[in-house]
């Protein structure tokens, strides 16, 4: 292969003496020219590169064509050399192009640009013509290609055009149909404001008739505040005069009564010595029954020592409740899941019943008063072991019997007159014992006794 291209050396030595290009080359075939020495760039080896484009051996053609393109032109017009080297890896990858430049007549059908870089670099005889027709014909397409895009762009700015005027049309027959209806609503609104108008004279003459007679009922009301001033300081006096003679009328009753309980405290100290002396007459036994123990309830059953809660003591006591348990042979039922929910409610119920009556049985201790602590027994599955403590009768309710009717029954066991006092926070059950006679109290006030500390 290296035999042409010596004998091929003076001869395109001598084309070059006689022929040159007396114009830049058409960007279109100097794009190519790049294009192929990029291409046969790789075929090379480093030592048969010119100096100034050994840098760019290692890049991709793409890459030379982009970064090293007018270094490649140059080295192409100015190294013959370099050219001739670039000419045989041509006629290696496209012989029969090159073979028809060479003998100057190139294919009908071939590219015009690809004919004109092929001769661009073999430079046979001729080849400033074949550059100058590719020219030519670059230019002759650029110009058909650029006239076509003109008349696309000259059919597209006419129906842009067409459309514009088609939506001209539209738009300005919604224009009018939206100044038609602005028109009709103008002249709408100008008789609202008419209206409104008369309204608002209207409304003013009524303003000022509301004035005048605001400013007569406030004649009258002034009249009114001061005669009723005056009434009020006569009533005072009236009032005063009331007050004293009810004072005096209460002195008057003051000193009445202190005799009347000096006689009545004499009346009572005999009916008590004499009933003492009945009870020794009779030699009565004292009564170990109550009327508590006749009421048909579940007694509780034994629990074990570790079910004992700890006690609390309490310094404080309520002065009703020890007013209560201080009359004689008093009787104290409570309402036990009432009080304890309401003290206490975070507890399981067993630790609630075990709080409760060790509060109980200190203060049975404490007052000598009998008493009974109900317990709701509906929902047990079981009699419930638990050891009542001293002084404190514990009792569940029956199925199909509520706590509450328990304890309206031990209310009307009792014998009228005894002092009977039911601890409850539940409204029915205190309006229940009230009729018999008992005293009802709230759940908050026994705990507040039992919290004494």
């Amino acid at each position: 292969m290296e035999q042409p291209a010596s004998g091929a050396e003076p001869a395109a030595g001598a084309g070059d003496a006689v022929e040159a290009l007396d114009r830049p080359l058409p960007e279109g075939v100097r794009r190519r020219v790049v294009a192929l020495v990029a291409d046969a760039f790789g075929g090379l080896t480093v030592t048969e590169l010119p100096a100034q484009l050994r840098q760019y051996a290692r890049f991709t053609p793409s890459r030379r064509a982009k970064f090293a393109g007018n270094a490649m032109a140059a080295a192409l017009e100015s190294d013959t050399l370099f050219r001739q080297r670039i000419g045989e890896r041509l006629r290696e990858s496209q012989p029969e192009l090159t073979a028809a430049v060479e003998a100057g007549a190139p294919p009908a059908a071939a590219d015009p640009v690809d004919v004109a870089a092929a001769a661009y670099v073999l430079r046979p005889v001729g080849w400033v013509k074949l550059v100058a027709a590719a020219g030519e014909e670059v230019q002759r397409a650029d110009a058909e290609r650029a006239d076509e895009e003109s008349r696309r762009e000259l059919e597209r700015l006419r129906e842009e055009l067409a459309q514009a005027r088609t939506q001209t049309r539209s738009e300005t027959e919604r224009l009018r149909g939206e100044l038609d209806a602005a028109r009709k609503e103008a002249d709408a609104l100008q008789r609202k404001l008419r209206s409104a108008l008369n309204e608002v004279k209207r409304g003013e003459a009524a303003v000022r008739r509301g004035k005048a007679e605001t400013e007569t009922v406030r004649t009258e009301a002034a009249a009114r505040i001061s005669a009723a001033e005056s009434e009020t300081r006569r009533l005072r006096a009236r009032l005063g005069e009331a007050e004293a003679s009810v004072e005096a009328s209460r002195r008057a009753a003051r000193e009445g009564r202190s005799v009347e309980d000096m006689r009545l405290r004499l009346l009572l100290d005999t009916v008590l010595d004499a009933a003492r002396g009945l009870r020794r007459e009779l030699a009565l036994p004292p009564s170990s029954i109550r009327p508590a123990d006749s009421v048909d309830a579940v007694e509780p059953g034994a629990m074990s020592p570790k079910d004992i809660a700890a006690r609390a003591l309490s310094d404080t006591d309520p002065a009703l409740l020890d007013q209560l348990l201080a009359l004689p042979q008093a009787h104290l039922i409570v309402d036990g899941y009432n009080v304890t929910k309401t003290g206490y409610p975070q507890l399981p119920l067993e630790k609630q019943r075990l709080r409760l009556l060790g509060g109980l049985a200190v203060l049975a201790a404490q007052s000598g008063a009998e008493m009974t602590c109900v317990f709701d027994g509906a929902e047990l599955a079981a009699p419930v072991l638990l050891a009542p403590p001293r002084g404190v009768r514990v009792l569940f309710s029956k199925p199909g019997v509520t706590a509450d009717e328990l304890i309206r029954q031990l209310a009307r066991a009792e014998p009228p007159g005894r002092p009977v006092v039911v601890v409850s926070t539940d409204r029915e059950v205190a309006d229940g014992v009230a009729k018999t006679g008992a005293r009802p109290v709230a759940s908050v006030l026994l705990l507040k006794r039992l919290s004494r500390v």
